[in-house]
């Protein structure tokens, strides 16, 4: 194998499992870390800069980061399941605990000259309007709602998310100078093109929720409700109450929103019922967890046949009785098992087993092309339309995802926006910053904390049932004390703090591999990749975590190191005799819209960075 070149921001970038798998590439260790020193306003900027909504993500983000946290694959847990880092739940932290944030919002540059029109106030759309107003660029953003927030605002409940944390969070976009046009739906892309407006971004979500077109939806029509209108009625207080047996279809995580909401409407009888198995529901493990918690089942293998009525007034439902088989390729395929349809008793049912995309006030014949499945053909990597100066973001983009997701379109789009409108190429995008410093404070000691806590995973205290369930609005999870927070924070095994080796200083005594706890490190004469994987101290099994692997050492072997299973504690690096390892601290900043994209010879502007 070839020498590793860790001067590519990707390499190091990879190792931090969890900001690697955050589409916005948010630097969790080191907020994480700050969070530990009681630092809450400085970790809550550096979420703000990158995920723009911490206090809403610290409740309601699908965690893509946690399934990637290096804790769930090393840590020892007496034969249960390891669990990672509440990393999610440390950024509430983060946001409920902050100071007064408002004078470490950008400021504002006097305005360019260029106009930017928003269609929709959700996540996407905001995070262009926070990375392009501080340009200088005028943005406006439209939206049919009285209130910003989009889908965060219409279909999380309140017993996830405060309203008031969404009004903190879109009113710190909506201060920095954008115009909001609330109650004003767009009808006409060929108008809004025509007010002159220099780029478009269209982030208005996925509005529309799937039907389910079986026997007798007709006739029970009064009493089978699409599952994101009814929370969105829900939400700005049309509905109220629901009746006492209630199946809710589909399971995804607006499913889990709507039994929950259900419970809490006036439900007794509240049950999921899913055509798939338990384990392949696309809603988050948690989810499905808290439903049970509030005493909802989840039923698996049943597929809806009919809504059964009489007189027009609903029943309850009928479904087939499947099981799962597989053929030689592992393709799936729903087959009836044979027995008879069950059938369950119900006053209400709510839909909630998908959503599209619709774009009906989008003119097929204003040049934006739409593919076979309605939504519109994009660069992938600069969101663009096949209308020069028409971006898409968020759920209007690829379909729906979630918040986060969401926010990294943003990011991108506004990259693309600002280049286009600067005259260069968008699709050559600017490579990220960062830096490596070294975290040594003396022979033996580190910057930071690398004593590896045995701590097993925290759990999140909730209100009491009686008091959460009497009411939509009563927020469930309740957050981390400080104790508790420092405490887990302490679990985080800090892996941007990279091990980084000197060849040239190395004698090969050995002492690394000695002490090293997982047995990561190896001397060994290079080979070909699957081969020398083999080879190691302990085998290398995770191929999508590279190897690092040094340039050749005064015997002729080369150093391996296995990044996959590091628990980043330095202990190389401490028993090391010449200092041939270090622990060095890895930043990387995704390079935001404005000068850094444009001019690296730039400075960039100001934006909200704790000093």
């Amino acid at each position: 194998m070839h020498r590793t070149d860790i001067s590519n921001p990707n390499y190091f970038h990879k190792v931090v499992d969890c900001q690697w798998a955050c589409p916005a590439h948010t630097p969790v260790p080191e907020y994480i870390r700050l969070i530990a020193q009681g630092r809450y306003s400085d970790a809550y900027m550096i979420n703000w800069v990158s995920n723009v909504f911490p206090g809403v993500l610290g409740r309601t983000c699908d965690r893509p980061c946690e399934p990637a946290c290096r804790r769930g694959r090393v840590e020892q847990n007496n034969g249960e399941q390891p669990e990672p880092v509440a990393i999610c739940r440390l950024k509430r932290v983060a946001a409920d605990m902050k100071d007064d944030v408002a004078r470490r919002m950008p400021r504002v540059e006097p305005r360019n000259g260029k106009r930017i029109a928003c269609v929709g106030a959700g996540p996407a759309s905001l995070t262009v309007a926070r990375d392009l107003a501080p340009l200088g660029y005028d943005v406006t953003v439209f939206d049919g709602e009285a209130k910003a927030g989009g889908f965060i605002r219409t279909q999380i409940p309140r017993f996830r998310l405060p309203e008031s944390v969404i009004d903190e969070e879109t009113g710190y976009i909506l201060n920095l100078g954008v115009h909001f046009r609330n109650n004003q739906r767009v009808e006409s892309m060929r108008e809004l093109l025509a007010q002159g407006y220099d780029a478009v971004f269209v982030g208005c979500g996925a509005p529309r929720g799937r039907d389910l077109r079986i026997p007798g939806r007709t006739e029970a029509a009064l009493h089978v409700h699409i599952g994101i209108d009814w929370l969105a009625s829900v939400s700005f207080g049309h509905v109220k109450s629901i009746g006492e047996r209630v199946i809710v279809l589909g399971g995804g995580n607006t499913a889990m929103d709507c039994c929950r909401s259900a419970r809490r409407l006036g439900g007794k009888d509240v049950k999921v019922i899913v055509r798939s198995g338990f384990e392949e529901m696309k809603a988050s493990p948690w989810e499905k967890e808290d439903a049970m918690h509030e005493g909802i089942p989840i039923l698996n293998f049943h597929v809806p046949r009919a809504f059964v009525h009489e007189n027009g007034k609903l029943k309850g439902m009928s479904f087939e009785i499947v099981k799962a088989v597989y053929d030689e390729k592992g393709r799936r395929t729903l087959v009836p098992t044979g027995e008879p349809d069950a059938f369950f008793e119900c006053d209400d049912v709510l839909v909630a087993v998908g959503q599209e995309n619709a774009f009906p006030w989008i003119e097929r014949d204003c040049g934006i092309a739409f593919d076979e499945w309605g939504l519109p053909v994009l660069d992938k990597g600069t969101l663009q339309s096949t209308v020069a100066n028409v971006f898409f973001g968020g759920d209007a983009a690829f379909g729906p995802k979630n918040i986060i997701t969401a926010v990294a379109h943003g990011h991108e789009a506004a990259v693309s926006i600002d280049r286009l409108l600067s005259g260069e190429d968008i699709r050559a995008r600017p490579a990220p910053m960062t830096n490596l410093v070294s975290q040594k404070m003396g022979i033996h000691e580190w910057s930071y904390d690398n004593d590896t806590s045995l701590d097993t995973r925290f759990k999140v205290p909730w209100a009491k049932a009686e008091k959460a369930l009497a009411s939509i609005k009563v927020e469930v999870e309740l957050g981390f004390d400080v104790a508790t927070a420092v405490k887990e924070a302490g679990r985080c095994l800090n892996c941007d703090v990279q091990t980084v080796f000197a060849e040239s200083a190395c004698i090969e005594c050995d002492a690394c591999v000695d002490i090293c706890p997982m047995d990561c490190i190896s001397f060994t004469i290079n080979g070909e990749e699957a081969d020398l994987r083999k080879r190691l101290k302990a085998p290398a099994l995770n191929i999508a975590q590279a190897l690092y692997v040094s340039g050749g050492l005064k015997t002729g072997k080369v150093m391996v190191k296995d990044e996959d299973v590091c628990l980043h504690c330095g202990l190389c690096a401490e028993r090391c005799p010449t200092g041939a390892w270090d622990m060095q601290k890895f930043l990387l900043k995704m390079a935001p819209a404005g000068p850094a994209s444009r001019d690296r010879t730039a400075p960039a502007p100001h934006q909200g960075v704790p000093a």
